[in-house]
């Protein structure tokens, strides 16, 4: 109890430093920034002394060797989970798609809380690998087309997650728009089938003929475009596909060099010398995903959680593109625009 005495003094006495001496107000912060210092030596003690709580453990997948990045981190801090304290994130990253069955089963072999997934290959590997362990995901596809989930209001089974893509009929619409003369339009996918009917449906709508080319790896970005070009493309579609996104930079270089008109899903894109992008501001999946992974943590079950959806998405034009293809962009577009590259 005498270690404790001065304290309230010592505050009463900082009330009224304009009554007392130049003396007596450094002693009286000599004492407070020792009271802080003691603080925070014995905090630690305190905390140890405490019961100690369960580590949930998260079992991050994907294939890349992008981690799960700082938001995500930040954004879990948010929520009162902090990696370190009561939380563990187990990261398994594949260098090639057929590594990812092994590591989604390693996971599930360390008993992991929850399974968090970017991309459908790796979100496919850990729905084999588990029927109980609750399964997030982040991907650029739509999941119920690939037979992920039910439906986006009532996904079932153990995932849930955020569908970053499911707007690839926009980047035609947009590109039309933007384009009126053109009639033949090629994009690119790994797997053409998970986008032809949505695609068809969009491309007939607007009149436009469409063509799906495969594209398996960064190698094959500048034949993408070459292929295009023989197809008689007059405009190139660059859809949502999560390994694509360390490569924005690289495809929209590619797409500069064929001179063909192209939209891409990201700003990136347009940036690094596409004509146009469109979609998602970045990151807004990173919160919502977080709060999925608060619900299920707490007792929430996946099949209960909405698939999540973009809210909010922004177009870029570049008009240096543009005026080195030699077209003129219309004004009804420009005007929508979130930014223009001059």
């Amino acid at each position: 109890m005498t270690g404790a005495a001065p304290c309230p003094s010592v505050l009463a006495r900082r009330q009224n430093l304009s009554m007392s001496s130049p003396d007596l107000v450094t002693i009286d912060r000599r004492a407070f920034l020792g009271g802080l210092v003691l603080s925070a030596l014995t905090a630690p003690l305190v905390a140890e002394a405490q019961p100690v709580g369960k580590v949930y453990r998260i079992g991050a997948l994907r294939e890349g060797q992008d981690p799960p990045s700082k938001p995500f981190v930040d954004a879990m801090r948010e929520l009162g989970w902090v990696e370190g304290q009561n939380l563990k994130i187990e990261r398994r990253n594949a260098e090639r798609r057929d590594q990812l069955p092994a590591l989604a089963a390693e996971l599930v072999r360390l008993k992991v809380d929850l399974v968090l997934t970017a991309g459908t290959p790796a979100t496919s590997a850990a729905k084999e690998a588990t029927k109980t362990i609750p399964i997030v995901f982040s991907l650029g596809s739509d999941p119920v087309e690939s037979g992920l989930v039910a439906s986006f209001a009532r996904p079932g089974g153990n995932l849930t997650g955020f569908a970053l893509g499911v707007y690839d009929e926009k980047l035609i619409e947009i590109l039309r728009e933007a384009l009126p003369e053109v009639a033949r339009v090629v994009y690119s996918a790994p797997e053409i089938g998970t986008r032809r009917q949505r695609l068809n449906a969009a491309a007939r709508a607007l009149g436009v003929e469409i063509q799906g080319i495969a594209v398996q790896g960064p190698e094959d970005f500048g034949r993408f475009f070459a292929a295009a070009r023989r197809a008689g493309a007059g405009a190139v579609v660059v859809p949502n596909v999560v390994w694509f996104r360390p490569h924005l930079e690289r495809i929209g270089a590619a797409a500069a060099k064929s001179r063909l008109p192209a939209i891409g899903y990201d700003r990136q894109f347009a940036e690094s010398g596409g004509l146009l992008s469109y979609g998602p501001t970045p990151l807004q999946n990173v919160p919502r995903v977080a709060v999925q992974i608060d619900k299920i943590l707490k007792g929430a079950k996946p099949a209960d959680l909405p698939v999540e959806q973009p809210t909010k998405f922004e177009l870029v034009i570049n008009l240096k593109a543009a005026k080195a293809l030699g077209l003129t962009i219309p004004q009804s577009i420009l005007v929508r625009a979130d930014e223009i590259i001059q």
